[in-house]
């Protein structure tokens, strides 16, 4: 059979994702922190955006020449219900017309973007939801009056990492240059919790020393402040600081190196192991519990980032919930027309015309793709607040099972839009403040066929039981799960187990020695 080359027509769909729609899938699932990053990263990368407090409040001078000026900003209440689609022709947009815009008509705002009034946005109830409007009235910038704003941050002292800390007492304990080099690789792997992660006879081999010398400089760094710091494992760093505080005789030497019946809390077998009696064991270990098993933490582990609300609910007189986004973190951008106005008629080169049209298109984007991700994260958390109204109205007990698809279908979306959405996002509630996803948990079947019973609600159940038990009757698994079975929770034994180790609750052996030792 010969081969030979043809020329074929062929008619088929694909599904084409533009990159301007990319990067608003990639904005959904921005957290509130990500997106104001991201904002500000436009903000000095873009001349036609702006912060809606650092607008002008006019021009005059445009306005007497007849110019036709506007402003396509995210000022509009995303707290109204409203159409939202994530598809490639909403972000389609026509460069020639955009390039052919500045010379003529500029208003490039959105049918939905214009300021709405009062009537327009009346309360709406639908399914036990009070959905309204929020003001996005803000206090003015600082140094909106000219001046500058002063900057506290810039006052505040720059927290002294472990590992400088470390440095500068090693630069105090020796003045060998050979010493210093092997003890700083010995610092570089210490962790934020304070212990030598790497293995020292690699740290030899790679700097060309004695292992004798590189373990030499180990035992000095752990003599250093914290106490405890350098430890290779627990018992060591425990051994350390019970060495400092001079407790470090044989039998808390016994108790240290058997930490596995600490933790089983098998007291008759420690009591034998150490020769002293019970009253000692007790006092041995209290004393252990008051040692630091991460001394490294003292000093922190960088940054620690705020976890701030992206959406509110608070119940309102007729039982329904107030649902709102979280204006404080929403940003509020506006396009300055004005200036792509004022370049377009100062007769500007090609280049010019190329570039700002280039701005307009990613500022026109930008303003609707915010639009779209805040009325879809505000239709999302609306219908897990409808689906989950027992929750918030009598607690985790009455938590339902919810998937991302029972919420993707009672909205009309994807799910894996709603599965973006949820990532990183939170909502203040009377009962807290939780992630969305907190509120999507698996089912537990119903022994009589009712309803299922959500997983957390009863990881909550179980925990509640064994806080109420009665010292003279510890519940085992088996009993835990006779318990449920009696409320209409069918579940295995190894289900109970799982849950409670994920409570971090001891078994009904441990919880019994903790009995019986007080």
């Amino acid at each position: 059979m010969a081969l030979t080359t043809k020329l074929l027509l062929r008619q088929g769909q694909s599904l084409v994702m533009t990159p301007q729609l990319l990067q608003a899938i990639k904005l959904l699932q921005f957290s509130s922190m990500e997106l104001a990053t991201f904002v500000q990263d436009e903000l000095e990368r873009n001349p036609l955006l702006e912060r809606a407090e650092d607008a002008p409040d006019g021009e005059p001078a445009l306005e007497a020449e007849g110019g036709d000026y506007g402003e396509a900003s995210t000022e509009g209440d995303f707290n109204e219900a409203g159409e939202t689609e994530w598809s490639s022709e909403s972000f389609a947009t026509d460069r020639g017309a955009l390039e052919a815009s500045l010379g003529t008509e500029l208003s490039n705002a959105f049918e939905d973007d214009r300021a709405p009034t009062p009537a327009e946005h009346p309360v709406a109830s639908e399914g036990g939801l009070g959905l309204s409007s929020n003001s996005w009235s803000g206090a003015p910038s600082p140094a909106s009056d000219g001046g500058e704003a002063t900057n506290l941050e810039a006052y505040v002292a720059a927290e002294l990492s472990l590992r400088d800390q470390l440095a500068a007492q090693l630069a105090l304990a020796t003045k060998d240059a050979v010493d210093r080099v092997i003890g700083q690789a010995i610092i570089d792997s210490i962790d934020e919790a304070g212990y030598f992660t790497d293995s020292l006879a690699e740290i030899a081999a790679r700097l060309g020393a004695p292992l004798a010398r590189v373990e030499k400089l180990l035992a000095v760094i752990q003599s250093f402040e914290p106490a405890g710091v350098g430890a290779r494992n627990l018992a060591e760093c425990l051994s350390i600081q019970l060495r400092e505080k001079d407790r470090f005789d044989p039998a808390m030497q016994a108790l240290v190196g058997r930490l596995d019946l600490v933790a089983k809390r098998d007291y008759n077998g420690l009591r034998k192991i150490c020769g002293v009696s019970a009253e000692d064991i007790s006092d041995m270990i209290a004393e252990i519990k008051r040692l630091d098993p991460k001394p490294g933490r003292a000093f922190g582990g960088g940054t620690v980032q705020p976890v701030v609300a992206d959406v509110i609910i608070r119940p309102l007189p007729d039982g329904t919930w107030h649902v709102e986004l979280n204006s404080e973190v929403l940003p509020r951008l506006l396009v300055n027309q004005v200036y792509a106005t004022r370049v377009a008629r100062a007769k500007a080169s090609d280049v010019d015309r190329s570039f700002l049209s280039n701005c307009l298109q990613t500022a026109n984007w930008l303003t609707k793709s915010l639009e779209q991700r805040a009325r879809t994260i505000l239709k999302v958390a609306s219908e897990i607040v409808r689906q989950q109204d027992a929750f918030f109205a009598h607690g985790v007990e009455h938590l339902r099972p919810l998937n991302l698809k029972a919420i993707a279908d009672a909205i009309g979306m994807h799910e894996s839009t709603v599965s973006r959405v949820t990532s990183n996002k939170y909502i203040s509630t009377p009962r807290g403040l939780f992630e969305l996803k907190y509120f999507f948990t698996a089912s537990i079947a119903s022994r009589n066929g009712g309803d299922a019973h959500s997983a957390e609600a009863v990881r909550f159940r179980i925990k509640q039981m064994i806080e109420h038990e009665s010292e003279s009757d510890i519940l085992s698994d088996d009993a835990i799960v006779e318990q449920l079975k009696k409320s209409n929770v069918e579940i295995a034994r190894r289900t109970v187990a799982k849950y409670r180790e994920s409570l971090r609750i001891p078994s009904s052996v441990e919880r019994r020695r903790m009995r019986d030792l007080h």
